[in-house]
């Protein structure tokens, strides 16, 4: 009888059952492969992380308002508001103190930052007309102008909302070289708020891409070879199903997070104009679920420090007589 492809296919991964030091299972190979893979996709987002560091520092005031000048001429946008790093949380740098912000729930803060402007009051003329001279100057500049987004909503005249009042906001995205506009036109008229808001940051440097696919990489084949180890040192161990349900809610904390966030962004990127793409880590959940990274890596860390303090069983001494 011919073989089946199952067997076939059983056949075939023998070998790596074998070479992870479970030749009798057959899920091994699958839990193998999600090791390799998140840890590549952590080891790469780092890395990309670490390349965002090559980038030009934020538009500085001088830079922002030649900016805000030629695009949006005769609006008083105030005082320019220069961030004070390349990425912040709640526009402070992160730091130890902000550390535990990540992980207490608000991971998702951490952000580039942005030189940011706005001007207040009703809108001098008709949004419509601020938008369309402004793609106007941007083209006429040089700048890439993505199709605005326009919104509707409603505000209230008076605190017991007895007229509400409806309004547009319209996104305006455009960019030239290394540095991103987004606009925010609105046609409400109370005086406290604001009608047009301003902000300028820098594209991803061209360092990211080579470095998250370098890391990937790197991250994937460390992660099988070390998954391999700590699998062959507990095979038929005592600790062994200690360090399976270790590892098993490891993967499960890591992979959580990526399976809820990438579709997602996946879904918010084609949904409205972005002249550049999220960060990595951000496809994979972090830091806004750095929590269930930190205690997923505390659980990895007593897996291999079990698979590390196993003895390894000694062949048997022949004895002569």
């Amino acid at each position: 009888m011919p073989p089946t492809d199952s067997s076939l296919a059983r056949r075939c991964w023998k070998p790596v059952r074998r070479r992870l030091g479970r030749p009798t299972s057959y899920s091994v190979v699958a839990w193998a492969a999600l090791a390799a893979v998140i840890c590549g996709l952590f080891t790469g987002a780092l890395a990309s992380r670490a390349a965002w560091e090559t980038s030009r520092e934020q538009p500085d005031r001088t830079e922002a308002e030649a900016i805000l000048t030629e695009v949006f001429p005769g609006h008083d946008l105030g005082d320019i508001d220069v961030p004070p790093a390349l990425f912040v949380v709640y526009a402070h740098p992160l730091t130890l103190r902000t550390v535990k912000t990540l992980l207490l729930g608000d991971g998702g803060e951490y952000q580039e930052s942005a030189t940011g402007a706005a001007a207040f009051g009703a809108p001098p003329v008709p949004a419509e007309q601020i938008v369309a001279v402004a793609r106007q100057r941007l083209t006429d500049t040089g700048w890439r102008v993505y199709d605005p987004q326009v919104t509707g909503g409603t505000t209230c005249a008076d605190k017991l909302c007895a007229t509400p009042l409806a309004f547009t906001e319209t996104a305006l995205v455009a960019r030239r070289g290394d540095t991103i506009l987004d606009a925010s036109v609105s046609s409400q008229t109370a005086a406290e708020g604001s009608y047009l808001s301003v902000e300028l940051h820098r594209a991803p440097p061209w360092a990211v891409v080579p470095a998250g696919v370098l890391g990937v990489l790197l991250g994937a084949v460390a992660g099988w070879l070390v998954f391999g180890w700590a699998s062959r040192r507990t095979e038929e161990r005592r600790v062994s199903g200690t360090t399976n349900v270790l590892f098993g809610t490891t993967l499960v904390l890591w992979w959580l997070p990526v399976l809820l966030a990438a579709p997602q962004l996946l879904s918010h990127h084609l949904g409205e104009p972005h002249p550049a793409w999220h960060p990595f880590w951000e496809w994979l959940g972090q830091p806004a679920a750095s929590l269930l990274f930190v205690v997923g890596a505390v659980c990895a860390l007593l897996a291999l420090g079990l698979a590390a303090g196993t003895r390894q069983a000694r062949p048997p001494v022949a004895l002569v007589g």
